[in-house]
C-alpha cells in the first residue's frame, strides 16, 4: 500500500522534556489507525508533526512524499485537534461554507452535515450549541476538503454515547469509501470498534504496532475472575477489580496464579479465565514499560 505519512526516527523536545524518542511510524493508504497512550505519551506531538504544526528536533517527517510544512501537501489532509475554537456568532452552515472554501475539492455541505448527524443544526448559531454539538462540528470540518488522510486527536472527548456513535458512523463511512484515518482516544472501546491497526505509545516510544488481537496476544494477558471474600497476595497480578461480589485479576500467567490460589487454601468459587480486552492489554504494556524506565 502507498505510504501517505511517515515518521523516521523522530524525536521532539520541549525544553528538558523528551516528548518523542526516535519514533518511526508509517500511515498507509486505506488504513484506520488507532493511537493509544496515556497523557504525556506523545500522541498529540506526533500528530502535530504530521500536520506541520511542529518540527522534529531530530529525524524526519514526510506527508504525501513531501514536507508537512508545504501548504500543497497539507491540502490533502483534514485534522481536528483536542481543543478547537469556533466563531460563536456564525451559523453551523456558514462555518462549513467558510472552511470548505479553502479547498479546491470539497464535500457538499448537505452531505457533510448528514454524515455527522448535524443536518438539523445547520441554521443554529455556534454559540447556542452544546459542548458535544460543537465537538461534532469540529470533527466534521476535518472532512470538509475531501481529504485523503484525516488526523483526529481525541475526537469524541465530552460526547455522550449517542453522539459518539454518530461520529463513529461518520468516520467509518469515510474509511469505507477509501479514506485514511489516524485517531487518538482514551476510550479504548472506541479503538476496538473502529481501528484495524493499533499503535501503543508510552514515554515517547512505540510499544506496540499491530492488530487489536495481536496486541492482546503480544502481552499474553488474561483475566481471572472468581468469587471470594478475601484473597492472599498472588504472583503476577497486574491489576485487580471488584464488582458485584466478583474479583477480577489481570495476569500474564493465569496457570501459576490459580495454582498458588489453590495452594493458599483460600475459599473461592465461580472461577473463570478469559482473554483480555484491549484496555487490559494496553495497561499491561504501559506497566511493563514503566517498570523499565
Amino acid at each position: 500500500m502507498t505510504t501517505l505519512a511517515r515518521a523516521i526516527e523522530v524525536s521532539r523536545r520541549y525544553g528538558d522534556v523528551l516528548a518523542l524518542d526516535r519514533v518511526s511510524l508509517d500511515i498507509r493508504a486505506g488504513e484506520l489507525v488507532g493511537l493509544l497512550g496515556p497523557n504525556g505519551a506523545g500522541k498529540s506531538t506526533l500528530i502535530n508533526l504530521f500536520v506541520g504544526l511542529r518540527r522534529a528536533t531530530s529525524g524526519s517527517v514526510e506527508l504525501f512524499g513531501g514536507s508537512p510544512q508545504d501548504p500543497a501537501m497539507r491540502r490533502g489532509i483534514g485534522a481536528t485537534p483536542q481543543e478547537t475554537g469556533l466563531p460563536e456568532t456564525l451559523r453551523v452552515g456558514e462555518i462549513v461554507d467558510f472552511v470548505s472554501a479553502h479547498f479546491p475539492d470539497r464535500v457538499g455541505k448537505s452531505e457533510l452535515l448528514a454524515r455527522f448527524a448535524l443536518s438539523d443544526l445547520a441554521g443554529r448559531q455556534v454559540g447556542g450549541l452544546s459542548g458535544g454539538q460543537k465537538r461534532r462540528l469540529a470533527v466534521a470540518l476535518a472532512f470538509a476538503g475531501n481529504p485523503k488522510l484525516v488526523f483526529l486527536d481525541e475526537p469524541t472527548t465530552g460526547l455522550d454515547v449517542e453522539a459518539r456513535r454518530a461520529l463513529w458512523e461518520g468516520i467509518r463511512s469515510f474509511h469505507e469509501e477509501g479514506g485514511t484515518v489516524l485517531l487518538t482516544s482514551h476510550y479504548l472501546e472506541e479503538i476496538e470498534a473502529l481501528a484495524q491497526r493499533v499503535v501503543v505509545v508510552g514515554h515517547g516510544r512505540v510499544l506496540a504496532d499491530d492488530t487489536v488481537h495481536a496486541v492482546r496476544d503480544m502481552v499474553g494477558v488474561r483475566r481471572v475472575s472468581l468469587v471470594a471474600e478475601n484473597l492472599p497476595e498472588l504472583p503476577g497480578v497486574l491489576g485487580e477489580e471488584r464488582q458485584d461480589g466478583r474479583i477480577s485479576l489481570v495476569t500474564t500467567d493465569p496457570d501459576r496464579l490459580v495454582i498458588e490460589l489453590v495452594r493458599s487454601g483460600a475459599p473461592f468459587s465461580g472461577l473463570e479465565i478469559r482473554p483480555t480486552t484491549l484496555e487490559e492489554a494496553f495497561l499491561a504494556l504501559t506497566s511493563k514499560e514503566s517498570a523499565h524506565v
